[in-house]
């Protein structure tokens, strides 16, 4: 529950400075929302949030005490945002506890909204080392659920003892559940739909017709003197076949840079698994390569059944899946890695090149994750996409999309800045 009268994502801007709205400086008398028609905050407000960005001491300029409330929260912000090396006496820091970080934890959810708290719990784990304290099951029991926060769970998987691990298997179970709400409908609708289309055939059977798709791709042959149009080119349904039309191979790296992709691959996979009509593999590697394809109707279990970091053997983790497609005009492999490549260079897109020339759909993606533009080999991607494999970051809501471009055999919706 948020703070009534909170100030908009504070933590964020707090180790960085007012936001341009705000660029003009507490006393600015530049045109804001009021001039707009828009009824914008009291003076007195807007000394109250500059306070609460900028931190206090003889330096923010505002002269506004905060008390109650807006005090706690001010506690909760320098804890995490406050410089640790620059002068003045106030210094952040959660101390070196579980229940002190917890009570931390349990503040912020109770004074700004949860799309803040995940960018503060993300901050604590980079800036004071809270890694180390979600291994307590009180620190765990306090967090706010994510992606981010799940991927982390994950690295730390080995170290997790007994007392936490239930707990974590808990958190992360939450994140994927929240994942499968928000995607699992509009994936198998997508995904069947394509499997439809691509199931259609120019010599259907009479009860099979697509009379409406005929009749359009027959226009031109209409006789005008008969009134009818004389069809040419029939169009008709595939026969609906009970058993697997589609392989689908996720192909993941595992390396410590794709955390949030791992966690999203599992969620996919699942869904697919789900699906009749598509056979779906999953493998995870690094310099190993581990086939979770049993694990796949809880991915929770696929998630914990990784091993977050060490180093990346792109080539193995594509022979060992080149070496189970038994169909390759049927079959499409997503590889999902940045494809830094630790085991032999050139062996990766040699394999490549003979899994496409086989028949087989390949699509390699650089991120799957809401992250934005992903470090990666920029040289081994270009390598790629000369063998006609556009190497993207893709979003988890484009991702349907991708799976069914690559089924129906045609180009991906590749971003415009790919």
């Amino acid at each position: 529950m948020s703070a009534p009268n909170a100030p908009a994502a504070p933590g964020p801007v707090r180790s960085a400075g007012p936001g341009p709205a705000e660029s003009a400086g507490p006393g600015s008398t530049s045109p804001g929302p009021a001039e707009s028609g828009t009824p914008g905050p009291s003076a007195d407000e807007r000394l109250r949030r500059w306070r609460l960005v900028l931190g206090g001491g003889p330096g923010d300029g505002t002269g506004r005490a905060l008390s109650g409330t807006d005090a706690s929260m001010d506690a909760a912000l320098a804890a995490l945002y406050d410089s640790r090396d620059g002068g003045g006496d106030r210094r952040g820091g959660l101390g070196g506890s579980a229940p002190s970080v917890a009570r931390w934890l349990g503040d912020i959810r109770a004074y700004f909204p949860a799309s803040v708290v995940r960018v503060m719990q993300r901050d604590a784990i980079d800036r004071l080392d809270l890694a180390a304290l979600l291994l307590e099951p009180e620190t765990l029991a306090a967090v706010e659920p994510d992606v981010h926060l799940a991927a982390t769970l994950l690295s730390l998987n080995k170290a997790l003892p007994e007392t936490t691990r239930e707990t974590a298997r808990a958190v992360v179970r939450k994140v994927v559940a929240d994942l499968e709400a928000r995607l699992a409908s509009r994936t198998r609708a997508t995904v069947a739909g394509a499997l439809d289309r691509s199931a259609r055939t120019t010599r259907p059977r009479h009860r099979d017709i697509d009379w409406d798709r005929t009749l359009r791709a027959n226009l031109r042959h209409y006789l005008p003197e008969h009134r009818t149009v004389v069809p040419e080119r029939l169009i008709g349904h595939g026969r609906a076949s009970r058993g697997v039309r589609k392989e689908v191979v996720l192909c993941v790296d595992q390396s410590g840079s794709m955390a949030a992709s791992l966690v999203y691959a599992s969620v996919f996979g699942a869904v697919l698994a789900s699906l009749r009509a598509v056979a779906t593999r999953l493998v995870v590697f690094d310099t190993s390569v581990v086939d979770l394809t049993d694990a796949l109707d809880d991915p929770v279990d696929v998630l914990f059944g990784t091993r977050l970091g060490g180093g990346t053997d792109i080539d193995r983790a594509l022979g060992y899946c080149q070496s189970r497609i038994t169909r390759p005009a049927d079959t499409v492999v997503v590889l999902i890695s940045d494809l830094y490549e630790g085991g032999i260079r050139g062996g990766m897109l040699k394999r490549v090149a003979a899994m496409k020339a086989s028949g087989v759909e390949f699509v390699a993606l650089l991120a799957l994750s809401d992250e934005g533009a992903p470090a990666h080999d920029r040289e081994h991607a270009a390598a790629l996409a000369a063998l006609g494999v556009p190497a993207f970051a893709c979003t988890p809501d484009l991702f349907p999309e991708v799976m069914a471009a690559a089924l129906e055999k045609r180009p991906p919706p590749v971003p415009a800045t790919a």
